[in-house]
């Protein structure tokens, strides 16, 4: 009677929630502005390309950040590429690598704003054309003009043929490593040696006339690797007189072109040779294989695909077992070596630490037994459509103490209960086990153990409502793939070398005897 109406006891206080709001700001203070703009930077390089674009259009500091710091670029490179170039560079005015691609099916760029280009970027050191079919020997000239600190250059499928080529070496004395790939064009000239004072890498591909560079190859006295992959034309003259005249290759690709045992004797008198790559080359042989392994006896990687013409095996395996004990790598792909090579280079080569067997009906489990028991080095092993069992398997459980990783794909003859067994016995292999049917399958190594893989950064389309944002979205859109495999380019120079030393039927008898295994990459 009398007394007020109870109310009902106020909750206890959260004390998470009160420590949370303790830690925040009384007003909305943005704490990245403690951070340095390098910081930040550092910040946005860790990032992946979608956050960092995300994260340019948050603030117009941050946008300043992202653009004065970014590198790379890659972009789209449409006609209408023209008409936001200004305003892009403006912001991307740090710029040293970039790309600029097109598909097939789309106008591309012209002379004009690869020029403008070119003004805006003097500070490239890497410039990559892909399908810039409107670019000719001007604009070329344009980029050799303006960009003199060009370390590398890379094009495929442009139609300015050798005459953009030299129009840019000519003018960047800087230029370390050309790549050049399907050029449209190359027969109208030579490139001059002239142009070489400071090349050092070289790689030529599905060129229909390759040989217009054959004095580049040669009057490079720098050059270090040289990669000639699916060129017409005969190649021995040329290796011959790189031999003579420039000693100090380090690595040579050869793969897919018509060289014999004559260019690799060439080859031969680069004694500082390291890595060497012979790759679907039809005629060569055992001579040619064991002269380089006797002369250059610093060979740490060898990769070898026979192309199953039964032209490279034991004797050129026992030349690189007896003279090449510095071997690190040795992809053997669509050869036919037996017990007594593989156990050579199983003793000999102690440093041996990467090993691949493809497509090899002569390696079965005594010679896995061979490598397991003697090859103490190894860390990666690949065996692919050979005739290996459970018992080759199991031997890896107590061989190879420093192997990592095991790949065994299309053997038949091993069970997941083999390779099970192995894994219970050593936990920490990373086994990588493939059991579908064999099947035919290419034996380029191009992209064999140890392949690198190109990490270049893609700048990704954006879309925005400010006209500069409209702009990068335009010109950064991403360009479709264009390295398809265009395997009727590839049959046309293997048959036509053949067809012309008439070894075109014996090679499709040796395919239709041969057993259903055939070579693959390995990594």
């Amino acid at each position: 009677m009398g007394q007020s109406p109870s109310t009902a006891a106020a909750p206890a206080a959260d004390l998470s929630r009160r420590r949370i709001s303790q830690l925040q700001p009384i007003n909305d203070s943005d704490y990245t502005l403690r951070l340095s703009d390098d910081s930040l930077a550092v910040i946005f390089n860790s990032l992946s390309t979608t956050d960092r674009k995300r994260c340019s259009l948050v603030c117009r500091r941050w946008c300043r950040v992202d653009g004065e710091r970014r590198h790379r670029l890659s972009l789209h490179a449409q006609p209408e590429l023209l008409d936001f170039a200004p305003s892009l560079f403006n912001r991307f005015d740090s710029v040293t690598k970039l790309a600029l691609r097109c598909d097939r099916k789309t106008a591309s760029i012209n002379d004009d704003a690869l020029v403008l280009i070119s003004l805006r970027c003097q500070n490239l050191t890497r410039l990559k054309l892909r399908g810039c079919r409107d670019v000719t020997e001007v604009g070329m000239a344009g980029v050799g003009n303006n960009c003199k600190t060009l370390k590398k250059l890379s094009c495929a499928s442009c139609m300015f043929g050798t005459k953009g080529i030299v129009a840019v070496i000519d003018r960047c004395v800087t230029l370390e490593d050309l790549t050049v790939k399907r050029l449209r064009g190359a027969h109208d000239g030579v490139v001059r040696a002239a142009a070489a004072s400071s090349l050092k890498s070289l790689c030529l591909k599905e060129l229909v006339n390759g040989q217009s560079f054959a004095p580049l190859v040669i009057g490079s006295k720098k050059l270090r690797s040289l990669k000639v992959i699916g060129c017409l034309g005969d190649w021995d003259e040329t290796l011959v007189r790189v031999g003579c005249f420039n000693a100090g290759l380090v690595e040579v690709h050869l793969e897919k072109i018509q060289v014999s045992d004559v260019g690799l004797v060439g080859v031969s008198n680069c004694l500082g040779l390291e890595t060497l790559h012979v790759v679907k080359t039809a005629e060569c042989s055992n001579v040619g294989l064991a002269t380089v392994a006797e002369r250059c006896r610093l060979l740490k990687k060898v990769h070898i695909d026979g192309w199953r013409m039964n032209r490279i095996g034991d004797d050129g395996l026992m030349a690189i077992a007896k003279h090449c004990p510095n071997l690190q790598e040795l992809v053997l792909i669509g050869v036919y070596p037996t017990f007594s090579s593989l156990a050579a280079i199983a003793s000999n080569c102690r440093n041996l630490e990467r090993l691949a067997l493809c497509g090899i009906g002569t390696v079965g489990d005594a010679e896995i037994e061979c490598i397991a028991d003697r090859c103490v080095a190894l860390k990666k092993l690949c065996i692919k459509g050979c005739p290996v069992s459970n018992a080759g398997i199991g031997a890896l459980a107590s061989g190879c103490p420093n192997l990592v990783k095991v790949k065994v794909k299309k053997c038949r003859k091993i069970t997941g209960r083999g390779v099970e067994w192995v894994r219970g016995q050593r936990v920490s292999l990373m086994f990588n086990y493939d059991d579908s049917e064999v099947e035919a399958l290419d034996g380029s190594v191009s992209d064999g153990v140890g392949g690198g893989q190109d990490n270049t950064v893609e700048f990704q389309p954006t879309i925005n409502q400010t006209t500069e944002a409209v702009a990068v979205a335009e010109a950064e859109a991403e360009a479709p793939s264009s390295n398809n495999n265009n395997r009727l380019t590839m049959i046309r120079p293997r048959l036509g070398f053949l067809a012309n030393k008439n070894l075109v039927p014996s090679v499709f008898r040796r395919w239709s005897n041969s057993d259903n295994v055939s070579s693959s990459s390995c990594s």
